[in-house]
Protein backbone atom coordinates (compact mmCIF):
# COMPACT_ATOMS: atom_id res chain seq x y z
CA UNK A 1 0.00 0.00 0.00
CA UNK A 2 1.87 3.42 -1.08
CA UNK A 3 2.10 5.74 1.92
CA UNK A 4 -0.72 8.43 2.68
CA UNK A 5 -0.76 11.25 5.02
CA UNK A 6 -3.74 10.93 7.13
CA UNK A 7 -2.89 13.33 9.40
CA UNK A 8 -3.02 16.16 6.64
CA UNK A 9 -7.08 17.25 7.29
CA UNK A 10 -6.97 20.39 5.25
CA UNK A 11 -5.58 19.23 2.22
CA UNK A 12 -7.53 19.14 -0.93
CA UNK A 13 -8.14 15.76 -2.29
CA UNK A 14 -5.26 15.11 -5.15
CA UNK A 15 -8.29 12.76 -7.49
CA UNK A 16 -11.70 14.77 -6.95
CA UNK A 17 -13.67 16.36 -3.97
CA UNK A 18 -16.01 12.79 -3.39
CA UNK A 19 -16.41 11.06 -0.57
CA UNK A 20 -16.55 7.34 -1.25
CA UNK A 21 -18.87 4.87 0.72
CA UNK A 22 -19.45 1.14 0.85
CA UNK A 23 -21.50 -1.24 1.73
CA UNK A 24 -20.76 -4.98 2.42
CA UNK A 25 -22.23 -7.87 0.21
CA UNK A 26 -22.34 -11.45 2.33
CA UNK A 27 -23.13 -14.72 1.65
CA UNK A 28 -25.52 -17.14 2.61
CA UNK A 29 -23.45 -17.92 5.71
CA UNK A 30 -23.55 -13.94 6.26
CA UNK A 31 -19.20 -13.79 5.71
CA UNK A 32 -18.65 -10.49 3.73
CA UNK A 33 -17.35 -11.56 0.12
CA UNK A 34 -17.55 -7.88 -1.53
CA UNK A 35 -18.41 -4.68 -0.88
CA UNK A 36 -20.01 -1.94 -3.05
CA UNK A 37 -18.66 1.41 -3.56
CA UNK A 38 -20.05 4.37 -4.32
CA UNK A 39 -19.99 8.17 -4.43
CA UNK A 40 -21.11 10.24 -1.19
CA UNK A 41 -21.03 13.01 -2.54
CA UNK A 42 -22.92 13.39 -5.26
CA UNK A 43 -26.20 12.88 -6.77
CA UNK A 44 -25.07 13.49 -10.11
CA UNK A 45 -23.99 9.61 -11.49
CA UNK A 46 -22.38 10.52 -14.68
CA UNK A 47 -19.08 8.99 -16.43
CA UNK A 48 -16.74 11.55 -14.71
CA UNK A 49 -18.30 10.46 -11.27
CA UNK A 50 -17.15 6.75 -12.53
CA UNK A 51 -13.73 7.70 -13.29
CA UNK A 52 -13.16 9.51 -10.05
CA UNK A 53 -14.23 7.31 -8.06
CA UNK A 54 -12.11 4.43 -8.86
CA UNK A 55 -9.03 6.92 -9.33
CA UNK A 56 -9.43 7.91 -5.49
CA UNK A 57 -10.47 4.20 -4.83
CA UNK A 58 -6.96 3.68 -5.98
CA UNK A 59 -4.79 6.29 -4.95
CA UNK A 60 -6.13 5.37 -1.79
CA UNK A 61 -5.39 1.82 -1.37
CA UNK A 62 -2.90 1.00 -4.32
CA UNK A 63 -4.42 -0.86 -7.37
CA UNK A 64 -2.94 -4.11 -6.10
CA UNK A 65 -4.95 -4.70 -2.66
CA UNK A 66 -7.95 -2.43 -4.12
CA UNK A 67 -10.02 -5.63 -3.51
CA UNK A 68 -7.43 -7.95 -1.32
CA UNK A 69 -9.50 -11.30 -1.14
CA UNK A 70 -12.83 -9.88 -1.61
CA UNK A 71 -14.53 -8.50 -4.38
CA UNK A 72 -15.46 -4.67 -5.22
CA UNK A 73 -18.72 -3.81 -7.29
CA UNK A 74 -19.10 0.04 -8.82
CA UNK A 75 -21.93 1.51 -10.16
CA UNK A 76 -21.45 2.40 -13.88
CA UNK A 77 -22.87 4.48 -16.20
CA UNK A 78 -22.50 3.59 -19.86
CA UNK A 79 -20.77 6.07 -21.10
CA UNK A 80 -17.69 5.25 -18.83
CA UNK A 81 -17.43 1.98 -19.81
CA UNK A 82 -15.61 3.16 -22.68
CA UNK A 83 -13.22 5.18 -20.79
CA UNK A 84 -9.68 4.01 -20.39
CA UNK A 85 -9.49 4.04 -16.39
CA UNK A 86 -10.87 0.46 -16.70
CA UNK A 87 -7.39 -0.70 -18.27
CA UNK A 88 -5.81 0.84 -15.35
CA UNK A 89 -7.35 -1.97 -12.94
CA UNK A 90 -7.53 -6.19 -12.24
CA UNK A 91 -10.43 -6.93 -14.10
CA UNK A 92 -10.89 -10.22 -11.83
CA UNK A 93 -11.39 -7.90 -8.88
CA UNK A 94 -14.16 -5.79 -10.22
CA UNK A 95 -17.62 -6.23 -10.98
CA UNK A 96 -19.42 -3.42 -12.87
CA UNK A 97 -22.81 -2.63 -12.22
CA UNK A 98 -24.46 -1.33 -15.46
CA UNK A 99 -28.33 0.09 -15.66
CA UNK A 100 -30.32 -0.33 -18.29
CA UNK A 101 -30.72 1.70 -21.69
CA UNK A 102 -32.72 5.19 -20.68
CA UNK A 103 -36.03 4.86 -22.92
CA UNK A 104 -35.36 0.83 -23.46
CA UNK A 105 -34.42 1.71 -27.00
CA UNK A 106 -33.34 -1.83 -28.92
CA UNK A 107 -31.23 -0.60 -31.21
CA UNK A 108 -29.26 1.65 -28.12
CA UNK A 109 -29.37 -1.78 -25.98
CA UNK A 110 -27.80 -3.61 -29.45
CA UNK A 111 -25.02 -1.33 -29.63
CA UNK A 112 -24.08 -1.23 -25.74
CA UNK A 113 -24.58 -4.95 -25.90
CA UNK A 114 -21.07 -4.95 -27.86
CA UNK A 115 -19.31 -2.80 -25.52
CA UNK A 116 -20.39 -5.55 -22.59
CA UNK A 117 -19.16 -8.47 -24.62
CA UNK A 118 -16.09 -6.92 -24.64
CA UNK A 119 -15.76 -5.77 -20.94
CA UNK A 120 -16.61 -9.56 -20.41
CA UNK A 121 -13.87 -10.98 -22.82
CA UNK A 122 -11.25 -8.60 -21.30
CA UNK A 123 -11.92 -10.60 -17.46
CA UNK A 124 -14.82 -8.34 -16.22
CA UNK A 125 -17.97 -9.39 -14.39
CA UNK A 126 -21.04 -7.88 -15.05
CA UNK A 127 -24.41 -6.93 -12.51
CA UNK A 128 -27.54 -6.10 -13.53
CA UNK A 129 -30.68 -5.17 -11.72
CA UNK A 130 -33.91 -7.02 -12.58
CA UNK A 131 -34.94 -5.00 -15.71
CA UNK A 132 -32.42 -7.19 -17.47
CA UNK A 133 -35.29 -10.01 -17.22
CA UNK A 134 -37.28 -7.90 -19.82
CA UNK A 135 -37.22 -9.76 -23.34
CA UNK A 136 -35.78 -6.35 -24.92
CA UNK A 137 -32.43 -7.01 -23.27
CA UNK A 138 -32.32 -10.88 -24.24
CA UNK A 139 -28.77 -10.20 -25.70
CA UNK A 140 -27.09 -8.71 -22.37
CA UNK A 141 -28.86 -11.98 -20.17
CA UNK A 142 -25.83 -14.18 -21.17
CA UNK A 143 -23.54 -11.51 -20.12
CA UNK A 144 -24.94 -11.25 -16.42
CA UNK A 145 -23.39 -12.50 -13.71
CA UNK A 146 -25.24 -10.82 -11.27
CA UNK A 147 -28.66 -9.69 -10.98
CA UNK A 148 -29.55 -7.41 -8.14
CA UNK A 149 -33.00 -7.59 -6.77
CA UNK A 150 -34.45 -4.31 -4.90
CA UNK A 151 -36.59 -5.09 -1.88
CA UNK A 152 -37.56 -1.69 -1.66
CA UNK A 153 -38.33 -1.12 -5.44
CA UNK A 154 -39.95 -4.90 -5.40
CA UNK A 155 -43.36 -6.47 -3.78
CA UNK A 156 -42.76 -9.07 -1.43
CA UNK A 157 -44.89 -11.74 -4.03
CA UNK A 158 -42.46 -10.71 -6.85
CA UNK A 159 -39.68 -12.34 -5.40
CA UNK A 160 -39.68 -15.73 -5.96
CA UNK A 161 -40.93 -15.16 -9.38
CA UNK A 162 -38.34 -13.01 -10.37
CA UNK A 163 -35.53 -15.19 -8.95
CA UNK A 164 -37.39 -18.10 -11.06
CA UNK A 165 -36.54 -16.64 -13.59
CA UNK A 166 -33.19 -15.09 -13.09
CA UNK A 167 -32.54 -18.53 -13.11
CA UNK A 168 -34.04 -19.71 -16.55
CA UNK A 169 -32.98 -16.95 -18.46
CA UNK A 170 -29.59 -16.36 -17.00
CA UNK A 171 -25.92 -17.53 -15.72
CA UNK A 172 -26.29 -15.23 -13.20
CA UNK A 173 -26.23 -15.46 -9.04
CA UNK A 174 -28.63 -13.13 -7.34
CA UNK A 175 -27.96 -10.52 -4.97
CA UNK A 176 -30.66 -9.43 -2.73
CA UNK A 177 -30.41 -5.62 -1.56
CA UNK A 178 -31.59 -3.71 1.33
CA UNK A 179 -32.50 -6.88 2.91
CA UNK A 180 -33.08 -6.00 6.59
CA UNK A 181 -35.22 -8.24 8.87
CA UNK A 182 -34.11 -12.10 9.10
CA UNK A 183 -37.51 -12.71 7.52
CA UNK A 184 -36.46 -10.90 4.11
CA UNK A 185 -33.07 -12.69 4.28
CA UNK A 186 -34.58 -16.23 4.98
CA UNK A 187 -37.21 -15.64 2.29
CA UNK A 188 -34.62 -14.82 -0.70
CA UNK A 189 -32.22 -17.58 0.37
CA UNK A 190 -35.29 -20.13 0.40
CA UNK A 191 -36.03 -18.81 -3.28
CA UNK A 192 -32.44 -19.31 -4.45
CA UNK A 193 -30.61 -15.74 -3.89
CA UNK A 194 -27.05 -16.55 -3.52
CA UNK A 195 -25.89 -13.09 -1.99
CA UNK A 196 -26.88 -10.37 -0.09
CA UNK A 197 -26.62 -6.19 1.13
CA UNK A 198 -28.59 -5.03 4.02
CA UNK A 199 -27.79 -4.24 7.53
CA UNK A 200 -29.79 -7.21 9.15
CA UNK A 201 -26.94 -8.58 10.62
CA UNK A 202 -26.75 -5.71 12.67
CA UNK A 203 -29.70 -5.46 14.13
CA UNK A 204 -31.05 -9.14 15.95
CA UNK A 205 -34.99 -8.97 15.89
CA UNK A 206 -34.64 -11.27 19.25
CA UNK A 207 -31.58 -11.55 22.21
CA UNK A 208 -31.93 -14.76 23.43
CA UNK A 209 -28.62 -15.22 24.74
CA UNK A 210 -27.79 -14.20 28.65
CA UNK A 211 -24.46 -15.01 29.00
CA UNK A 212 -21.13 -15.31 26.98
CA UNK A 213 -19.44 -18.67 25.82
CA UNK A 214 -16.86 -19.77 27.93
CA UNK A 215 -14.62 -18.71 24.96
CA UNK A 216 -15.77 -15.20 25.35
CA UNK A 217 -15.70 -15.27 28.97
CA UNK A 218 -12.02 -15.65 28.94
CA UNK A 219 -11.46 -12.70 26.28
CA UNK A 220 -13.58 -10.67 28.66
CA UNK A 221 -11.82 -11.65 31.47
CA UNK A 222 -8.15 -10.71 29.54
CA UNK A 223 -8.90 -7.67 28.06
CA UNK A 224 -9.82 -6.37 31.68
CA UNK A 225 -6.94 -7.53 33.37
CA UNK A 226 -4.48 -5.71 30.82
CA UNK A 227 -7.26 -2.69 30.94
CA UNK A 228 -6.39 -2.51 34.54
CA UNK A 229 -2.45 -3.42 34.23
CA UNK A 230 -2.85 -6.81 35.93
CA UNK A 231 0.59 -8.69 36.72
CA UNK A 232 1.82 -10.64 34.10
CA UNK A 233 1.27 -13.75 36.75
CA UNK A 234 -2.72 -13.02 36.17
CA UNK A 235 -2.58 -12.93 32.76
CA UNK A 236 -1.22 -15.76 32.51
CA UNK A 237 -3.07 -17.93 34.42
CA UNK A 238 -6.26 -16.80 32.26
CA UNK A 239 -3.99 -17.80 29.06
CA UNK A 240 -3.54 -21.24 30.64
CA UNK A 241 -7.20 -21.49 31.32
CA UNK A 242 -8.09 -21.60 27.51
CA UNK A 243 -6.24 -23.77 25.01
CA UNK A 244 -7.51 -21.92 22.19
CA UNK A 245 -6.53 -18.78 23.58
CA UNK A 246 -3.24 -19.75 24.95
CA UNK A 247 -2.54 -20.92 21.17
CA UNK A 248 -3.78 -18.18 19.36
CA UNK A 249 -0.84 -15.98 21.04
CA UNK A 250 1.68 -18.34 20.63
CA UNK A 251 1.05 -18.84 17.18
CA UNK A 252 1.06 -14.74 16.87
CA UNK A 253 3.74 -13.90 18.84
CA UNK A 254 5.84 -16.39 16.76
CA UNK A 255 4.50 -15.49 12.85
CA UNK A 256 7.20 -13.41 10.57
CA UNK A 257 5.32 -10.56 11.69
CA UNK A 258 6.95 -9.92 14.61
CA UNK A 259 10.52 -11.02 13.66
CA UNK A 260 11.73 -12.79 16.59
CA UNK A 261 15.41 -14.65 16.38
CA UNK A 262 13.48 -17.69 18.29
CA UNK A 263 10.78 -19.47 19.30
CA UNK A 264 8.73 -18.45 22.55
CA UNK A 265 7.51 -20.88 24.23
CA UNK A 266 5.87 -19.85 27.35
CA UNK A 267 3.13 -17.52 28.02
CA UNK A 268 5.37 -15.39 30.51
CA UNK A 269 7.61 -14.53 27.58
CA UNK A 270 5.02 -13.82 25.09
CA UNK A 271 2.89 -10.99 27.42
CA UNK A 272 6.36 -9.60 28.17
CA UNK A 273 7.37 -9.56 24.27
CA UNK A 274 4.33 -7.96 23.35
CA UNK A 275 3.19 -5.68 26.10
CA UNK A 276 0.17 -4.51 27.73
CA UNK A 277 -1.44 -2.13 24.76
CA UNK A 278 -0.91 -4.49 21.78
CA UNK A 279 -2.43 -7.57 23.71
CA UNK A 280 -4.99 -5.34 24.48
CA UNK A 281 -5.85 -5.03 20.60
CA UNK A 282 -5.19 -8.30 19.90
CA UNK A 283 -7.76 -9.48 22.82
CA UNK A 284 -10.19 -6.78 21.51
CA UNK A 285 -9.86 -8.19 17.58
CA UNK A 286 -10.31 -11.46 18.92
CA UNK A 287 -13.41 -10.95 20.90
CA UNK A 288 -14.90 -9.94 17.08
CA UNK A 289 -14.23 -13.70 15.85
CA UNK A 290 -15.54 -15.06 19.24
CA UNK A 291 -18.87 -14.24 18.43
CA UNK A 292 -22.06 -15.78 20.04
CA UNK A 293 -23.56 -18.81 18.42
CA UNK A 294 -25.75 -17.95 15.28
CA UNK A 295 -24.25 -14.14 14.72
CA UNK A 296 -23.04 -13.61 11.69
CA UNK A 297 -19.44 -13.14 10.62
CA UNK A 298 -20.23 -9.97 8.86
CA UNK A 299 -20.98 -8.16 12.39
CA UNK A 300 -16.47 -9.27 13.21
CA UNK A 301 -15.55 -7.53 9.91
CA UNK A 302 -18.13 -4.59 10.29
CA UNK A 303 -16.38 -3.86 13.85
CA UNK A 304 -12.91 -4.30 12.64
CA UNK A 305 -13.28 -1.90 10.03
CA UNK A 306 -15.01 0.67 12.07
CA UNK A 307 -12.48 0.40 14.80
CA UNK A 308 -9.81 0.76 12.61
CA UNK A 309 -11.38 3.58 10.31
CA UNK A 310 -11.85 5.90 13.81
CA UNK A 311 -8.20 5.08 14.41
CA UNK A 312 -7.10 6.59 11.47
CA UNK A 313 -9.74 9.44 11.37
CA UNK A 314 -8.57 10.08 14.93
CA UNK A 315 -4.95 10.26 14.04
CA UNK A 316 -3.10 13.47 13.71
CA UNK A 317 -5.87 14.89 15.48
CA UNK A 318 -5.32 13.44 18.97
CA UNK A 319 -3.48 11.82 21.06
CA UNK A 320 -1.96 8.17 21.08
CA UNK A 321 -4.10 7.52 24.03
CA UNK A 322 -7.37 9.13 22.87
CA UNK A 323 -6.78 7.29 18.98
CA UNK A 324 -6.62 3.97 21.14
CA UNK A 325 -9.66 4.82 22.44
CA UNK A 326 -10.95 5.47 19.00
CA UNK A 327 -10.14 2.36 18.05
CA UNK A 328 -11.81 0.41 20.75
CA UNK A 329 -14.59 2.15 20.38
CA UNK A 330 -15.09 1.04 16.71
CA UNK A 331 -14.40 -1.97 17.49
CA UNK A 332 -16.80 -2.26 20.81
CA UNK A 333 -20.11 -0.52 19.08
CA UNK A 334 -21.32 -4.14 17.62
CA UNK A 335 -20.35 -5.35 20.82
CA UNK A 336 -23.85 -6.43 22.22
CA UNK A 337 -24.40 -7.97 18.90
CA UNK A 338 -21.29 -9.81 19.15
CA UNK A 339 -22.19 -11.34 22.31
CA UNK A 340 -26.08 -11.75 22.01
CA UNK A 341 -27.35 -9.19 24.79
CA UNK A 342 -28.27 -5.79 25.21
CA UNK A 343 -25.43 -3.53 24.91
CA UNK A 344 -25.97 -2.30 28.97
CA UNK A 345 -25.77 -5.36 29.68
CA UNK A 346 -22.56 -6.41 27.46
CA UNK A 347 -20.33 -3.11 28.65
CA UNK A 348 -21.11 -4.32 32.06
CA UNK A 349 -18.78 -7.18 31.50
CA UNK A 350 -15.87 -4.86 30.48
CA UNK A 351 -13.60 -1.92 32.14
CA UNK A 352 -13.50 0.73 29.52
CA UNK A 353 -12.60 3.88 29.78
CA UNK A 354 -15.78 6.89 30.53
CA UNK A 355 -15.12 8.39 27.01
CA UNK A 356 -15.38 5.12 25.56
CA UNK A 357 -18.62 3.80 27.03
CA UNK A 358 -20.00 7.71 26.74
CA UNK A 359 -19.59 7.04 22.80
CA UNK A 360 -21.05 3.77 22.72
CA UNK A 361 -24.14 4.18 25.22
CA UNK A 362 -24.87 7.49 23.65
CA UNK A 363 -23.32 8.33 20.56
CA UNK A 364 -21.63 11.39 22.37
CA UNK A 365 -18.39 12.57 23.61
CA UNK A 366 -15.01 12.82 21.56
CA UNK A 367 -15.95 10.03 19.93
CA UNK A 368 -19.49 10.28 19.74
CA UNK A 369 -19.58 12.35 16.03
CA UNK A 370 -16.65 9.60 14.86
CA UNK A 371 -18.93 7.30 15.39
CA UNK A 372 -21.95 8.31 13.89
CA UNK A 373 -19.47 9.22 10.45
CA UNK A 374 -18.14 5.77 10.19
CA UNK A 375 -21.73 4.55 10.81
CA UNK A 376 -23.13 6.40 7.99
CA UNK A 377 -20.32 5.18 5.56
CA UNK A 378 -21.73 1.96 5.43
CA UNK A 379 -25.29 3.00 5.18
CA UNK A 380 -27.70 4.30 2.02
CA UNK A 381 -28.86 7.39 4.24
CA UNK A 382 -27.18 10.47 2.59
CA UNK A 383 -28.81 12.75 5.05
CA UNK A 384 -27.08 11.04 7.79
CA UNK A 385 -24.30 11.29 6.51
CA UNK A 386 -24.18 14.31 5.65
CA UNK A 387 -25.01 15.35 9.57
CA UNK A 388 -22.72 13.26 10.28
CA UNK A 389 -19.61 14.53 8.00
CA UNK A 390 -20.74 18.20 9.19
CA UNK A 391 -20.18 17.41 12.86
CA UNK A 392 -16.45 16.63 12.25
CA UNK A 393 -13.60 18.64 10.79
CA UNK A 394 -12.61 16.03 8.51
CA UNK A 395 -12.05 16.56 4.67
CA UNK A 396 -13.05 14.05 2.50
CA UNK A 397 -9.78 12.74 1.66
CA UNK A 398 -9.31 12.39 4.80
CA UNK A 399 -12.48 10.55 5.34
CA UNK A 400 -11.34 8.60 2.46
CA UNK A 401 -8.04 7.42 3.40
CA UNK A 402 -9.38 6.05 6.57
CA UNK A 403 -11.94 3.84 5.22
CA UNK A 404 -10.60 2.80 2.42
CA UNK A 405 -7.39 1.47 4.59
CA UNK A 406 -9.68 0.35 7.07
CA UNK A 407 -11.85 -1.83 4.68
CA UNK A 408 -8.04 -3.22 3.16
CA UNK A 409 -6.15 -3.69 6.66
CA UNK A 410 -9.54 -5.99 7.68
CA UNK A 411 -9.66 -7.90 4.58
CA UNK A 412 -5.71 -8.66 5.27
CA UNK A 413 -5.88 -9.21 9.15
CA UNK A 414 -5.36 -12.86 10.77
CA UNK A 415 -5.50 -12.96 13.80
Amino acid sequence: MPPSDTSDNSAPPANGDIVIARQPIMDAQRSVVGYELFDRSTADHNAASDVALVFNAMTHTGNESLAGKITIFVNCTHESLAGGHLDLIQPDKVVLEVGPVPGHVPEEIEVRQHTLTELRRRGFRLAFNHTVLAPVYASWQPLADYVKLDLMALKPEQLQVIVAAVKARTPAAVIAEKVETAEQFNALAAYGATLFQGYWFARPDVIKTKVVTPGQAHVLQLINLVRNQASTEEIEAVLKKDAMLGFNLMRLINSSGFGLSREITSFRQAVMLMGLKKLFRWAALLLTASRASGTPAAVGTTAVVRGRMMELLATGTMSDEECDGAFVVGIFSLLDVMLGMPLEQALELLSLPPAVTEALRHGTGIYGPMLALTKACESEDDAAFSAAANAVQFSNHHINVAHMEALVWADTLTM
